[in-house]
């Protein structure tokens, strides 16, 4: 008999709708990436129910004739200027049904209500040699790039780069929204760091502003997110061009034990004094300050982002593993 699934749009997530999904992500991530913790129900039924900044979201489930919940899409359709033509999509089945058509259909529900809302392109990413980069593979998904997922035991991190301070630069730090003096110094430091991560296209990069910098930490509070930022600031220059670099670390809501990394950038004026590595040093040892609980980070690189790789190995991090992200290109 030919097993029959049911693909539905889903315009309200009730709790038991965000457990059926976190249940199908949690076993689609433990299968796929043995000893990785997957997100916590709190985290996913934040992520169903927050709204996020620049995007708005469609879902979908896949059902088979009992109700049982066996695959789940998501869309996020970007509205930010320069990228309103791209949407990211999160798709996953349960191990116990795949090979059955049901990625297919998720997917293709997915490319309709892309070429609806007139996207020309859809972002994904999926394990490097695993069952999502071979689904990608075979439906025309175009590889942009390879990105290392390192991990560093804040224990054993080398944060020596922290004792000694770079002449002409001074820290600061701060939790949550950029302080309002700070706000367009970072925006523009955002703005600066254009060559990265390589193999991004210029037609998928962000362009900040102060209000989209206060946006990005308002979403993440909303959804219970702490956010960690540590700063240089160049003593010689104002504030409103004197922000060098900056690194973020996010603890997500109803995390025990790991952080994420998430933006680290030394503006290009300001490289080769060892920003990088004095920013990040400086996180660990924030990190073990207020959040000791939290034992270790995880990083995320672009494969030829090779400056960035040596300053983390120099830190600790350790390879844990690889994904790869994807394009779609849809006519609307």
């Amino acid at each position: 008999m030919p097993y029959k699934i049911h693909i539905a749009p889903v315009f309200w997530m009730p709790a038991e709708r965000a457990a059926a999904w976190h249940a199908v992500v949690a076993a689609s991530i433990g299968h796929d990436l043995p000893g990785e913790p997957p997100p916590t129900p709190k985290q996913v039924h934040a992520r169903l129910t927050t709204a996020g900044p620049d995007g708005r979201r469609l879902f979908w489930l896949a059902t088979e004739d009992d109700g049982a919940v066996v695959g789940v899409a998501g869309l996020r359709l970007l509205t930010e200027p320069g990228r309103d033509h791209l949407a990211e999509l999160e798709l996953h089945v349960h191990p116990a049904r795949r090979r059955r058509g049901v990625g297919g259909h998720l997917l293709a529900t997915a490319v309709f209500a892309a070429q609806v809302e007139r996207r020309r392109g859809l972002l994904t990413s999926a394990v490097a040699d695993g069952p999502g980069a071979a689904f990608c593979g075979a439906r025309g998904f175009r590889r942009r790039l390879t990105l290392h997922h390192l991990l560093l035991d804040v224990a054993r991190a080398d944060g020596s780069a922290a004792d000694a301070g770079r002449p002409g630069y001074e820290l600061t730090a701060w939790t949550g929204a950029v302080p309002d003096h700070l706000a367009e110094a970072l925006a523009a430091a955002r703005n600066a760091v254009r060559d990265g991560p390589p193999g991004e296209a210029d037609d998928e990069r962000r362009t900040w502003d102060a209000d989209r910098v206060r946006t990005m930490a308002k979403a993440l509070a909303d959804g219970g997110d702490t956010l960690l930022t540590v700063a240089a600031l160049a003593k010689e220059r104002p504030i409103a061009n004197g922000l060098a670099g900056y690194t973020e670390l996010v603890i997500r809501a109803g995390e025990t034990r790991r952080a994420l990394q998430y933006d680290t950038a030394v503006v290009p004026a300001h490289r080769g004094r060892g920003l990088g590595s004095w920013l990040k040093a400086a996180m660990v040892r924030r990190l073990r300050a207020e959040h000791p609980g939290v034992t270790e980070i995880e990083s995320v690189n672009a494969e030829n982002n090779a400056r960035m790789l040596a300053v983390n190995r120099r830190l600790g991090f350790r390879p844990c593993h690889r994904t790869h992200e994807y394009r779609l290109d849809v006519t609307p």
